[in-house]
């Protein structure tokens, strides 16, 4: 399986994408599958927010790109995304959508 993370590298995306603080809640295990198939397995970090005009939470997670480089995820508690595995199913929409 491949390496997550730092925290610390979390709440930095979270401020970068966000512009909040964030402190750090807890790490629950996901696994998403789609038709049979996992369409992601990993620890998503779940952060309290401060700062933010409407989200109080977050789930933060991050995965190596093909080319080497770490794309960060940081999901907003908010509208449809109330636990972290709604937060894993949001960015997989997200990311299929941007492709198309």
């Amino acid at each position: 399986m491949p390496t997550e993370a730092p925290i610390k590298a979390l709440i930095e995306a979270i401020h970068n994408l966000h512009g909040c603080k964030a402190s750090w809640l807890e790490s629950v295990p996901v696994k998403e599958t789609f038709q049979g198939e996992t369409a992601w397995e990993g620890e998503v970090q779940v952060f309290s927010l401060s700062g933010h005009p409407t989200a109080s939470r977050c789930y933060a997670w991050s995965h190596e790109t093909e080319h080497g480089k770490r794309k960060f995820f940081a999901v907003l508690h908010q509208g449809p995304v109330h636990s972290p595995q709604a937060a894993v199913r949001a960015a997989i929409v997200a990311e299929f959508q941007h492709r198309e």
